[in-house]
């Protein structure tokens, strides 16, 4: 389809110089006013598009969906350009037209996996499932970090040791992403087992009184203590509580040393593997 293009324009071309070879004159005075009007037309498209861009800024707009619109803006304003140079040349512009799509559907074919990218970075960047800043983690926990810069092929995050992980965004469109940053607060749970011989009581009010006197801990939302599960050995307690989502790890490590301590002074011992005497 594309040769059957290229083919149809070269013969309105040939037509042209065919139907009267003092046009030839003409044609190439056209050709050369074209070049000019293009290049013309390159610094207004730049200038537009800063223009455009300004004006994204000032609405406050994500820089990723700024890139986009502004990239895309660009594309459109190159093509409109040359239809309208292709016209002034006699060159038909259904021609012209079905040549760039064709075009773009070879190039489409050889680069799917790139275009999946685009389409997928595109999506990401417009329904925003998350920005920059969220803290991210892939469905098969195959992932996760704090997210840098969203871009039309990639997304890269920081892993929590400063370990920077570029990602196609096809991957990042096709499966499950938890944003565990979206909302302001997220609730920690903390769960251990201990032996049937320990005083469930003594442990469930040493919980309580840790959480309570937790300054970082939102005690206007419900905290709980509970009882998981009643194992074969063993009994799964634990407890929730709501904590800023930009706390969650440095909350849960704190509360698991507080845990640790405040069962070693109440001599609450914990499940661990016991030696068969």
């Amino acid at each position: 389809m594309l040769s059957q293009n290229i083919s149809k324009m070269v013969q309105d071309i040939t037509k042209f110089f065919d139907s009267d070879s003092q046009n030839i004159g003409h044609f190439l005075i056209k050709v050369v006013i074209a070049l000019i009007v293009y290049l013309i037309a390159v610094k207004l498209i730049k200038g537009l598009c800063k223009v455009l861009e300004k004006y994204l800024i000032k609405s406050a707009m994500p820089k990723e969906t700024r890139t986009f619109l502004t990239s895309v803006g660009k594309v459109i304003l190159h093509i409109l350009v040359i239809l309208l140079i292709a016209g002034q040349l006699g060159i038909n512009e259904t021609s012209v037209a079905a040549l760039i799509a064709s075009a773009g559907v070879a190039i489409g074919l050889a680069l799917q996996g790139g275009l999946s990218n685009l389409a997928a970075g595109a999506i990401i960047i417009l329904a925003k499932p998350f920005v920059a800043g969220d803290y991210i983690i892939g469905s098969n926990h195959n992932y996760e970090g704090t997210v840098k810069k969203i871009e039309l092929y990639y997304t890269t995050i920081a892993t929590y040791d400063n370990q920077l992980v570029v990602i196609p965004n096809s991957i990042l469109g096709a499966n499950a992403i938890v944003n565990t940053t979206a909302m302001e607060e997220r609730r920690l749970e903390i769960i251990f087992s201990i032996y049937y011989e320990a005083d469930l009581d003594k442990t469930k009010e040493i919980l309580r009184l840790i959480l309570a006197n937790d300054d970082e801990i939102n005690h206007d939302k419900e905290i709980e203590v509970f009882v998981e599960e009643l194992g074969s050995d063993t009994v799964k307690i634990g407890f929730w509580a709501w904590v800023k989502s930009d706390d969650y790890h440095k909350m849960r490590w704190k509360i698991n040393g507080k845990i640790k301590e405040a069962f070693d002074q109440g001599h609450i011992e914990m499940c661990h593997t016991r030696m068969v005497k």
